[in-house]
C-alpha cells in the first residue's frame, strides 16, 4: 500500500516550480547568471538558486547592474550576502557607463531607461546568455504579458507580441548566437508570496523593508525619505512619520509607505489588506507614462 497521500502547500508548489526553472537553465544554457540587487525579490531568488544546488555552490554568478542611486544599506546588504554565500559578483556600473559616454543623464533624474546600455554591455562582456530577473507577474501590467522564459533578440529587445509557447512546465531556451533569454522563475508570486517564504525560510532582509521614524517630503502624493539623494526644495517642508519600504528602486524615486510593520509578520498582515501594488504605490519612475515599464522592457530592461 502506498503511503499516505500528502498534499503541498501553495509556497512549496511555487517553490519547487522556481527551482525547477533554475535548474532547467543551469542544464541547458551555457553562461547563466542571476540579478541580485538586495531587494525582497532578488533575496528570495537567490535563495532558491542556493536549494536548488545545495549541499554544491551556486554554479553561475550573481550581477548588479548598480544606478550609482541605491540606498546605502541595500549595497551593504547585497555585499554581505553575496560573500556569505561565496559566488562571484559582477557589478555593472551606471556611473561610470555615464563618465564614458556610453549612456547620458535622463534630464528627469531616473537612471532607469539607462540601465539598458549598461545590463546588455555587460552581459555580452561577460558571455551571458540567460539572465535570471525576479520580476513577478502581479508588480505591473507589462510584466503580466510575460513569458518565464523570455526571448530577447540579438540587440537585447524584447517583442511581447513574440513569445514562445509554455505548455506543461516544457521550456524552450534554444537560442542563436547574438540572442538570449530572461528568465524569471517568480513570474507566479506574489508580493504576499515573496513575504510567507521570507519568513518560512528566515531570511534577512534589508532594514529599510520596516516601518521607523524617518524624515519625509510629501511630492507628488508619495512620500519620500530624506537622504544624500533627496533633499527639500524651495517651500518644501519635512515631517517625522513612521514609515517602510515595500521596493527597493533608486533613493532619489522611490518612495516609501506610511506604516507600523516592524517584523516580517506585520508586513504580511499589511500586505494583505492593501489594494495597491508595491510599484503603483512607490515608484515615482514608473510615473513617466501609461507605458513606462513596456517601453524599457522591448528596449531590454528587466
Amino acid at each position: 500500500m502506498s503511503g499516505p497521500s500528502r498534499i503541498l502547500s501553495e509556497l512549496a508548489v511555487l517553490e519547487a516550480e522556481s527551482i525547477h526553472i533554475i535548474r532547467e537553465v543551469a542544464a541547458e544554457m551555457s553562461r547563466p547568471c542571476l540579478l541580485f540587487s538586495g531587494g525582497k525579490d532578488s533575496i528570495v531568488m537567490l535563495r532558491l538558486a542556493e536549494k536548488a544546488f545545495a549541499p554544491a555552490r551556486i554554479p553561475f554568478p550573481v550581477m548588479h547592474v548598480d544606478t550609482g542611486l541605491n540606498f546605502d544599506e541595500v549595497i551593504t546588504f547585497r555585499d554581505d550576502r553575496v560573500a556569505e554565500l561565496g559566488v562571484e559578483l559582477v557589478v555593472a556600473s551606471v556611473p561610470d557607463a555615464i563618465a564614458r559616454g556610453l549612456v547620458a543623464e535622463e534630464p528627469n533624474g531616473s537612471r532607469n531607461r539607462i540601465q539598458t546600455p549598461v545590463l546588455l554591455e555587460a552581459a555580452e562582456e561577460h558571455g551571458f546568455d540567460a539572465l535570471f530577473g525576479g520580476a513577478r507577474r502581479d508588480e505591473e501590467k507589462a510584466r503580466a504579458k510575460e513569458r518565464i522564459f523570455s526571448f530577447r533578440d540579438e540587440f537585447g529587445q524584447w517583442d511581447p507580441k513574440n513569445q514562445r509557447p509554455e505548455l506543461w512546465n516544457l521550456y524552450n531556451g534554444r537560442i542563436f548566437p547574438g540572442q538570449s533569454i530572461r528568465v524569471f522563475p517568480l513570474s507566479n508570486w506574489t508580493e504576499l508570496d515573496v513575504w510567507r517564504y521570507i519568513e518560512s525560510e528566515q531570511l534577512a532582509v534589508p532594514d529599510l523593508y520596516f516601518a521607523a521614524e524617518r524624515e519625509v517630503v510629501e511630492r507628488g502624493g508619495m512620500l519620500y525619505a530624506v537622504n544624500r539623494f533627496v533633499e527639500p526644495r524651495d517651500g518644501e517642508t519635512t515631517e517625522k512619520r513612521s514609515v517602510r519600504y515595500r521596493t527597493m528602486g533608486d533613493a532619489n524615486l522611490t518612495a516609501a509607505v506610511p506604516s507600523e510593520a516592524v517584523t516580517v509578520a506585520d508586513v504580511i498582515t499589511e500586505i494583505e489588506t492593501t489594494r495597491l501594488t508595491e510599484r503603483g504605490a512607490t515608484r515615482g519612475d514608473d510615473k513617466v507614462s501609461d507605458t513606462a515599464m513596456e517601453d524599457r522592457k522591448r528596449e531590454g530592461y528587466f
